[in-house]
């Protein structure tokens, strides 16, 4: 069974329960690379990027799914990404001093948490999408998750996340609707189970060891496991739709110094427009490229 870079779906068949695990190695070191984080805000970033991933898990995604939280506190923006193909990337912004330890709080009053995904219908069409929003009241990230769920779903859901230098690992683990809804007793052993996996477990023990060791007397099953990597949606036609949006004289102005350029800040790629190539933009203007409504 892979460990590396996976995302792993299993069902404890005795209990009525539904899981995810996740683990991030060279996706999650291809994240960080990209920017020198402070250590605090690398491991929310972290968890952040591995919750986008297990959540892709949960739900049905033909395109793209992404965890936002936004605030105006020390924590400004923690973003993650991960889409239909298992590719995944993250952003964070902060300012210093940043607060010891650093949590959800730091986020700042009126911050809120939004889970988005963004489907590809058949035949083409424009991106369908969802968003669900929730204040960002928790002291721990998975502790935010967790509220959402109940919000959202009005389901029994437990998220455990981690990260650190070389691994961003999630686990979730949530009650079927159509279980057995009135064994109380089922959904409290399991999240006894739960709660003896530590953080620091949750990162170094491999999926196998974890599910057996934790979940083998719930009758757990593996239903599938795909893989993760680093990839950024980027791409020539976002930014020229980014572009028109601005705009034509807006976005002649950001040429003035001879041509605009566009860097990405997930992946460092760069775009260069001249006036001319602006104007021919909004001269002859293309379909919209899959997910451009919004420049990430």
């Amino acid at each position: 069974m892979s460990d590396r870079d996976t995302l792993t779906r299993f069902l404890l068949e005795r209990s009525g329960v539904r899981g995810v695990l996740v683990h991030l190695d060279d996706a999650w070191q291809a994240v960080r690379a990209r920017t020198s984080y402070p250590e605090s805000v690398a491991e929310r970033l972290g968890e952040t990027c591995a919750a986008a991933a297990l959540f892709t898990g949960h739900v049905k995604v033909d395109g793209r799914l992404s965890v936002q939280m936004r605030g105006t506190g020390a924590l400004r923006t923690l973003f993650a990404e991960c889409t239909s193909e298992g590719t995944v990337r993250g952003i964070a912004h902060y300012a210093e001093p940043l607060p010891v330890p650093l949590t959800p709080r730091a986020f700042g009053a009126g911050s809120v948490l939004a889970i988005t995904i963004e489907n590809q219908p058949a035949g083409g069409q424009e991106m369908q999408r969802y968003q669900g929003l929730v204040d960002l009241d928790a002291d721990y990230l998975s502790e935010a998750f967790e509220g959402y769920f109940s919000h959202s779903e009005q389901l029994p859901t437990r998220v455990l996340l981690a990260a650190n230098g070389d691994r961003a690992s999630a686990l979730m683990l949530q009650r079927l609707p159509e279980g057995p809804a009135s064994d109380r007793e089922s959904w409290v052993r399991c999240g006894a189970l739960f709660d003896t996996l530590s953080p620091g477990e949750l990162l170094t023990v491999s999926v196998e060891s974890l599910l057996w060791r934790l979940f083998h007397e719930e009758g757990v099953r593996v239903l599938g496991q795909r893989p993760l990597s680093f990839a950024c949606s980027c791409s020539q036609a976002r930014v020229e739709d980014m572009l028109r949006s601005l705009g034509v004289e807006e976005a002649l102005a950001a040429a003035e110094a001879g041509q605009a350029e566009i860097h990405c800040d997930f992946c460092g790629q760069g775009y260069a427009f001249s006036p001319e190539q602006i104007l021919t933009l909004f001269q002859a203007p293309r379909p919209s490229a899959p997910g451009s409504e919004r420049l990430q």
